[in-house]
């Protein structure tokens, strides 16, 4: 019989056919343009719009992932359709909290692409989803968060996709004095987000887990009546990594939240709050950073500079981390590499205004804190100091 806690992270993703760190997207990337700001979180283009040189246009596309296949199997088991307004979520803000890292606030444009296999998913789902996408878009625009639906495209591929889909390209113009870059300064403090409590603008309590390290999370978590849905996973993958779990996904945890409720918790936007942030301190914010492909070490793709990054005032992991590791037996070193832990958004600033940003975070019922410092080295490094060891990358 396998064992999954005596396997690495890394090699559980290849196993099932993903990749924790993107290493060949990113071997395949690497020579391309990186824009006029090679260090915002996002590629800024020129104004091609109005060809103006006081502007800059930025677009960004992404999905909610694997995600849509728990969102598959719950809504299966229990008739949820409300779970479908999450993945809308999940993909709007992987593309609208990514671009307002890099400055952009406001007025964006935003075009759906939705990918179904008609025979597994009906009408009601598709409403679901694109309804529940019209809903966001109203409940963020009283936060000053204007989004123009363009449409997109709703396509019946069953050879293609075996479920559904969902993904989303935003695109935006703003000025390039707002452009925020990512070149932290020694000196700086970081000013970690949490992922997970229930901010003043979410409707239930949220468990943190964000977007990414999905395909793991569910395969370590769920136990094998789910291998009665074939259309959930990859018919090439190993029975030993396939739904190895013990739980259920109506299983209630000792947070009084079921394991798939957990692991559907919506993405947090944190857009309300950094629009607010930006407006008000932008000269003195060297970077903003979203933790999410790579988690905690997300920020090493974006430094150029001779900087040591330490992290050592992280908030303790929410319980659903916790299951996580549990679960598979991987090292923490790993975890920190794929999940964001608890704290899904850094920004690089001056000590001076750490806690006005922290205050403001408050005011959104978000829990804020300093979570670590940067010093001036030799080379770039990161450092992570917890309860679970020190990690250097």
């Amino acid at each position: 019989m396998f064992f999954p806690t005596f396997a690495p992270m890394s090699n559980l993703y290849s196993q099932r056919g993903v990749s924790a760190q993107k290493e060949d997207v990113h071997e395949a990337i690497k020579h391309l343009d990186k824009g006029l700001f090679p260090n915002a979180f996002c590629k800024i283009l020129p104004d091609y719009v109005s060809q103006d040189d006081d502007y800059c246009c930025i677009m960004h596309a992404d999905t909610a992932g694997t995600k849509s296949i728990i969102a598959y199997l719950y809504w299966k088991e229990t008739g949820d359709l409300s779970v479908w307004k999450g993945i809308a979520q999940d993909a709007m803000v992987m593309n609208i909290d990514d671009m307002i890292c890099a400055g952009a606030t406001s007025n964006f444009v935003l075009s759906s692409t939705i990918a179904r296999n008609k025979h597994l998913i009906p009408k009601e789902v598709l409403s679901a989803v694109i309804n529940g996408c019209e809903e966001l878009i109203q409940e963020w625009k009283s936060f000053g968060i204007d989004i123009h639906m363009a449409g997109g495209e709703t396509a019946d591929v069953g050879d293609l996709v075996k479920t559904i889909d969902v993904g989303y390209t935003a695109f935006a113009r703003y000025e390039r004095a707002k452009v925020i870059t990512i070149n932290p300064q020694a000196g700086d403090v970081i000013v970690g987000f949490a992922s997970f409590g229930q901010s003043t603008y979410e409707n239930q309590a949220n468990s943190g887990i964000g977007c990414n390290g999905l395909t793991s999370a569910r395969h370590d978590l769920l136990d094998k009546s789910y291998k009665k849905y074939p259309e959930s996973f990859d018919p090439a993958m190993a029975d030993e990594v396939c739904y190895i779990g013990k739980h259920t996904l109506t299983d209630v945890a000792e947070n009084g939240m079921t394991i798939g409720k957990m692991l559907l918790s919506p993405t947090r936007t944190f857009a309300p709050v950094v629009k607010q942030i930006v407006e008000k301190y932008g000269q003195n914010i060297h970077g903003i950073v979203h933790n999410t492909g790579g988690g905690q070490t997300k920020c090493m793709k974006y430094i150029d500079g001779k900087v040591r990054l330490i992290k050592d005032n992280l908030f303790t992991p929410p319980l659903i981390f916790n299951l996580i590791q549990q679960a598979s037996g991987i090292d923490y070193r790993e975890m920190y590499q794929v999940f964001n832990m608890g704290n899904r958004l850094d920004v690089y600033t001056s000590p001076s205004i750490a806690e006005e940003i922290i205050a403001l975070a408050a005011s959104f019922n978000i829990d804020a804190q300093i979570v670590g410092r940067v010093e001036a080295a030799d080379k770039k490094e990161l450092v992570i100091r917890s309860a679970f060891g020190e990690f250097v990358f």
